[in-house]
């Protein structure tokens, strides 16, 4: 679901040569080119205790040690080792070639145990060897720890206090960007993708945008927030050509239109900037310029589209006052086709007429559906009445207007199907079908009004009937199926807690937490730990 950079940038390696004759840490030391390697000899010991001190201090990665020493021998040092610096690999030199001392040393967890004489092309793979096993160890670490601040930063949560990375010393003097990106159309394209399709779709996706920007030289960090909503972190460095706004529209409608699925892709890309503490202003920035595609249909947006001269807001009264009204005329006249071009009407109006963005135009939409909908009662229709039925469509799913009309229409036809039909009962199989719907895309950030808009029947409908049905609400519902699905990760896999989160469906692990506590008395952590003894 995400990916990460990869960096050239490695520190050197830090070892310690531990031996009781000083000529021979001295041969060791400068015998051998170290330097080249990766490595740098921060300090030499004559004796186990000196050694053991001395590594409290310099915090060595390897420590190059005889086996036979006065006082604390090489055993002893690397057991004090192995209890209070777990992380130092420990290469053991032993003129004993008596098993039961190797077999010791390597209860002991040191890493190599080499014969005298030693040879030295032997001795050179080996710390060769430790070196790459270290590197690759701290990459894996560093990676998480990038990806965890970038979502953080993405999502701007209460967790997001550090201004840059743990790694960013290797970022400076780069410059950066943020690019937030979309599949088009997404719900007729995607929507209805197995989870196993669907991140194949995503791992092409953050594919086809690292390898164009890489291209350029330039390094990428990529993390979905959304199923339709990828960001990634542009980062030019330092020596690097800087590419000037032109260049990068250029290089981003060429990414865009390279998309060979189906529907399309767009994207916003924020102006560059220096500070890593400014990057979550900028995807708040690059979320904002993506709702002006609906207007401006063009592959790539930038800062300048938000300067895009719309009606004044106060335009939108202009908007037919007796729209609610003439609705529920066609209505009651069972005139489908009138309603349809109503409904068409009032859609054209607010995309062409006043330019409004998705989320403007739903709560103008919403505002006339609670006003059609007082109508309807007050002739003396059955039926729920819900002030925010639409609030929670999901604008990332639903990227369009035809979308959204679509919506808006489906709405129409089931008002008209229940004052044909008296209201007849359909909610014992429609309750079956969304649960069914339900458990297949427990594990996405899956809504109410999204199952609702599946099944083709209002929110508002779909509670009353879901509620009645289950005795819980919706939300009520889903947290227990998820915590029953992550219980068997965390019993059943070796994940990480937040990588379980996000799995089953909750976003902010935090969060996540707190939910499992709630339902089951215990955290998740606990949770494992106890099944592990089991």
């Amino acid at each position: 679901m995400m990916s990460s950079l990869n960096s050239n940038h490695k520190r050197p390696i830090r070892m310690m040569i531990v031996d009781d004759e000083p000529i021979i840490c001295e041969g060791l030391q400068l015998t051998i080119d170290w330097q080249s390697m990766g490595a740098e000899v921060v300090g030499v010991a004559y004796d186990g205790e000196q050694a053991l001190q001395m590594a409290q201090q310099l915090k060595p990665d390897i420590l190059l040690t005889d086996i036979r020493m006065d006082g604390m021998d090489g055993l002893e040092l690397a057991k004090q080792l192995r209890d209070n610096h777990p992380n130092v690999r420990v290469v053991m030199i032993s003129g004993y070639e008596d098993f039961e001392y190797a077999r010791r040393a390597v209860r002991l967890g040191v890493t190599d145990y080499l014969l005298k004489p030693v040879d030295i092309e032997e001795l050179v793979n080996v710390v060769k060897q430790s070196i790459a096993d270290i590197y690759i160890k701290e990459q894996s670490g560093t990676r998480e720890e990038e990806m965890l601040w970038f979502l953080s930063a993405v999502r701007n949560t209460s967790s997001y206090t550090e201004s840059a990375p743990p790694s960013h010393s290797q970022w400076y003097g780069s410059s950066f960007r943020i690019i937030a990106s979309q599949l088009a159309d997404f719900a007729s394209h995607y929507a209805d993708l197995t989870a196993q399709q669907y991140k194949a779709v995503q791992e092409e996706w953050i594919a086809v945008i690292r390898s164009s920007l890489n291209s350029r030289h330039i390094r990428t960090m990529a993390v979905f927030d959304h199923k339709n909503l990828l960001y990634t972190l542009a980062i030019t460095e330092d020596g690097m050509q800087q590419l000037n706004e032109q260049q990068w529209i250029a290089l981003l409608e060429q990414t865009m239109n390279s998309w060979q699925r189906g529907g399309g892709m767009y994207c916003a890309v924020t102006s560059d900037y220096e500070e890593l503490g400014q990057t979550a202003g900028h995807c708040a920035d690059a979320r904002q310029l993506l709702q002006y595609h609906v207007l401006r249909t063009t592959a790539v947006l930038h800062a300048g589209d938000c300067d895009l001269k719309r009606p004044e807001r106060s335009a939108m009264e202009t908007l037919d006052a007796e729209w609610a009204a003439k609705i529920k005329n066609a209505l009651f006249r069972k005139a489908l086709e009138e309603v349809e071009t109503l409904v068409h009407q009032l859609f054209f109006a607010m995309r062409q007429q006043q330019q409004l963005l998705l989320a403007e135009a739903l709560k103008l939409y919403t505002e006339q559906m609670v006003l059609l909908r007082q109508l309807l009662r007050q002739n003396g229709l059955e039926m729920e009445l819900d002030t925010n039925q639409n609030s929670a469509i999901d604008l990332h799913m639903g990227n369009s207007y035809p979308h959204i009309e679509a919506i808006a229409q489906a709405e129409m036809r089931y008002l008209f199907d229940l004052i044909n039909q008296n209201s007849v009962n359909k909610s014992y199989w429609i309750v079956e079908k969304a649960m069914k719907y339900i458990a297949d895309h427990s594990h996405e950030d899956l809504k109410a009004s999204e199952v609702a808009a599946w099944l083709k029947i209002t929110p508002s409908h779909f509670s009353f009937i879901f509620n009645q049905s289950t005795n819980k609400n919706f939300k009520e519902y889903m947290n227990e199926l998820r915590i029953e699905q992550a219980k068997e990760l965390l019993a059943t896999t070796h994940d990480k807690v937040f990588e379980i989160a996000d799995q089953v469906g909750y976003k902010e692990y935090k969060y996540f937490v707190s939910v499992f506590k709630t339902v089951t008395g215990m955290t998740p952590k606990e949770f494992r730990t106890l099944n592990a003894k089991r």
